[in-house]
């Protein structure tokens, strides 16, 4: 009689394969058909991953929030003073902006590539750093030439920030769970133009401290840079607050979804990291995101007859509207295991927005439009980032595809700085047209990038790509990456 196995048995195999695959040189999948070679006791992994979050996410999150107030300040800061303090006229504000987005744009994939060579354990803290030093210095900024000056290094010092933490978060995260943990911390970016909101409205009151404007700041960006130094590793590998147990889980999960990858972080080749930046996804969730990015904020000509106050109160609860889309798409995201979806059913919020933006000057119908903006736009921003994180095969090739991601979305922010120009208020219908075709287009790119990944996957599944690994040797395997038999989309 064949002895069966207790779960007792099963549970000490496990981690007896687990020990296995983690070691450097071993594969974690089979190759042909993309199923993890080890099983993972379910409450160990829930428990590793809520010990991840509590540790990493808050960081993270905190970091972001206070990099993206320094970097939306200028908006505040333009109704509080900024123009006057500086003698701005006619165009000066738009190239202010585009000082900080060109050296974005320039700066961002380098930083990204720099990030994959030194790791974003390291970078993060130290770029950080640098924006909250930059944002300081516009504390001593008393002509334009000097302001545009300390917002081109703003731009150089944030360029690895949004996309160094999306990769630093993939070295920890499963494909479906890392939508949601992105999202945990992208949902700064609406909550820091409520709070930035907030805060202008009481600081307009109190005008200045000193010989000093009070829309300058910085300092406790620095102060939680320096903190992270000290709490955020590099990988799991060298994680001190994981048992050598949960590092060997930690490791070993990751690389289970690498098909045919023998290290969990390889090492920087430009082959492969360009791999990661010319694939379907990558680019087509490059473009969604640079359409998303061209979404400004124009609640001051929908209520020109407000005090400066009034109006920095009435973008608060859009922005909180947007961050609870955020989370919620996010989430379900990550318990559905699905992206395009949710972009599908988000753009549409998008394409009525614009629409309500163009048909009326009706201030209620403009204000009802900017929160339907709101909740299909804030959502593409973890939704594309971790559809292109979870359709590459390697830690170098993920790093190419979200650098690639960032880029086009910041060049959107550019593109933005442009579109809503001052002789087209109060009804902005260049930029609003444009948007409403760029929210169809980001509709139609999302349902058809989904449709193509099912019908590729169908074709995997019937051994269309099976000849590809016969006498390939380990490291031309490896290479295959997307073209492997057992790599399926992830939609």
């Amino acid at each position: 009689m064949d002895r069966q196995f207790s779960s007792s048995d099963m549970e000490k195999a496990s981690v007896h394969n687990i020990e296995e695959v983690a070691l450097h040189g071993h594969a974690a999948t089979d190759i042909k058909d993309g199923r993890a070679l080890f099983v993972v006791d379910e409450a160990a992994e829930r428990a590793l991953r809520r010990k991840i979050d509590l540790r990493i996410l808050p960081t993270v999150a905190l970091l972001y929030l206070f990099c993206f107030i320094d970097r939306a300040n200028i908006g505040n800061a333009r109704l509080a003073g900024l123009e006057k303090d500086l003698k701005l006229k006619g165009y000066d504000y738009n190239i202010l902006l585009t000082a900080f987005y060109v050296a974005y744009v320039v700066f961002e994939f380098p930083a990204q590539v720099v990030n994959k060579w030194i790791g974003p354990g390291k970078m993060i803290p130290i770029l950080s750093f640098l924006f909250g030093l930059c944002s300081l210095c516009m504390a001593f900024v008393h002509t334009f030439g000097q302001a545009i000056a300390v917002r081109f290094l703003l731009g150089i010092a944030e360029g690895g920030v949004f996309p160094g933490i999306a990769f630093f978060l993939s070295r920890f995260y499963r494909k479906d769970e890392l939508g949601f943990r992105l999202a945990c911390y992208i949902v700064c970016a609406p909550l820091a133009g409520a709070v930035g909101g907030l805060l202008a409205s009481a600081i307009l009151k109190i005008d200045s401290i000193g010989p000093y404007r009070t829309w300058r700041s910085g300092v406790i960006t620095m102060g939680i840079a320096i903190i992270s130094w000290f709490i955020l590793p590099d990988r799991p590998e060298v994680c001190k607050w994981l048992t050598p147990e949960e590092r060997l889980l930690a490791e070993a999960r990751i690389k289970s979804e690498n098909v045919g990858q023998t290290e969990v972080v390889d090492s920087l080749q430009t082959k492969t990291l360009y791999a990661g930046v010319f694939n379907a996804t990558t680019l087509i969730s490059s473009t969604i995101f640079f359409f998303d990015n061209i979404v400004p904020t124009i609640i001051r000509t929908i209520y020109p007859g407000l005090t400066t106050v009034q109006q920095q109160l009435r973008t608060v609860p859009p922005y909180v509207v947007g961050a609870f889309t955020t989370l919620l798409t996010g989430y379900l995201s990550f318990k559905t295991k699905k992206r395009g979806l949710y972009m599908v059913l988000s753009a549409p919020f998008m394409i009525l927005g614009y629409a309500m933006y163009l048909a009326t000057q009706d201030p209620h119908v403009r204000y009802t439009a900017a929160f339907m903006v709101a909740i299909g736009a804030f959502s593409f921003g973890a939704l594309c980032t971790a559809w292109a994180a979870a359709n590459v095969t390697s830690d170098t090739a993920r790093a190419g595809a979200l650098g690639t991601v960032v880029f086009f979305g910041n060049c959107g922010g550019l593109v933005s700085t442009w579109t809503f120009l001052p002789n087209a208020a109060p009804r902005y219908v260049p930029g609003n047209a444009f948007n409403l075709c760029g929210s169809s287009v980001m509709l139609f790119l999302a349902a058809g990038l989904w449709a193509w990944q099912v019908r590729e996957n169908r074709a995997k599944a019937n051994g269309r790509d099976d000849w590809r690994i016969e006498g390939k040797t380990q490291a031309e395997i490896e290479a295959l990456g997307q073209k492997l038999p057992g790599f399926r989309y992830s939609y």
